[in-house]
């Protein structure tokens, strides 16, 4: 006799969502929103790193996502949502809470600047998946942004810095910052690079010196860095471009490459076709 009980539909066993990567969003989210309640409550350095950590979670969800194949559409756009909080309206709001502030209406520009660039760049990476060089990003990446406004503050809170007396220097910093994010420059994805091959010991001795280097003074290394990063842009760009125009600076027509350029993006470009092929008839 047939059972009159419904047989789970494929969509039935397909609801709910994948635990681990969303519970590591959900804690570069909370970082996020921690960085902006220490910002009101005046405790900037905590502000600060609290951003930074939320950094550590976003690096990790997505690859955590693809190791365990629990990848998902609302994991990527819980993801999406989580950054413009964590690396948008944090990183803008404690910087206004710290130094732009005092500078009126310049100063709630600036950071309104910083979030609709942060914003606009999440938009872009998005619906540029499928067409974009996996080697480079187009613009500075917003979690790279947050980090520049983030450690600037967290450099100035460490060393007893006025923010009276750089408020002009924080309200650049946050407009330009939030203009590299919309612009067309150029910036290494370090996407190419195999983690999972093997490296020589010394490789493994400048990984420990790279450590020791940022635990001396991290406020300052890390600044230093992501700072050194923004810069590159625009310097890859004027490297590899044959003619400058406006469309390689701002606009949608994406840079025209150097024959070299062009050549190592068509050999990375059918590196990754053949993968994709392989990975599917496995």
């Amino acid at each position: 006799m047939p059972s009159n009980k419904e047989q789970p539909t494929a969509s039935a066993k397909n609801k709910g969502v994948f635990l681990l990567p969303n519970l590591l969003t959900t804690a570069g989210l909370f970082s996020g929103f921690f960085a902006i309640i220490a910002a009101m409550n005046g405790q900037f350095e905590s502000a600060a790193t609290a951003i930074f950590i939320a950094m550590v979670f976003d690096g990790l969800d997505g690859r955590v996502a693809r190791m365990t194949n629990t990848e998902s559409a609302f994991g990527a756009e819980y993801d999406s949502m989580a950054d413009i909080v964590s690396f948008g309206m944090a990183p803008a709001l404690v910087m206004y809470s710290w130094a732009l502030g005092d500078l009126g209406k310049l100063g709630w520009l600036a950071a309104f600047i910083f979030v609709a660039g942060g914003a606009l760049r999440l938009a872009r990476f998005n619906t540029n998946l499928a067409v974009a060089d996996k080697r480079y990003f187009q613009g500075l990446a917003i979690p790279s942004a947050a980090a520049i406004v983030a450690g600037f503050v967290w450099v100035g809170s460490k060393y007893d810095i006025d923010p009276e007396n750089v408020a002009y220097i924080a309200a650049f910093l946050t407009i330009a910052v939030g203009l590299l994010m919309v612009s067309n420059f150029r910036y290494h994805s370090f996407k190419d690079v195999d983690w999972r091959n093997r490296v020589s010991f010394i490789a493994i001795l400048l990984v420990v010196l790279a450590f020791v280097v940022v635990a001396t003074e991290p406020s300052l290394v890390l600044f230093s860095i992501f700072l050194l990063y923004a810069i590159s842009g625009p310097i890859t760009t004027f490297r590899t471009v044959k003619h400058i125009k406006l469309e390689h600076v701002v606009g949608d027509t994406e840079c025209e490459l150097g024959d070299g350029e062009a050549e190592k993006a068509s050999t990375s470009t059918k590196f990754e076709q053949k993968t994709n092929e392989k990975t599917t008839h496995d």
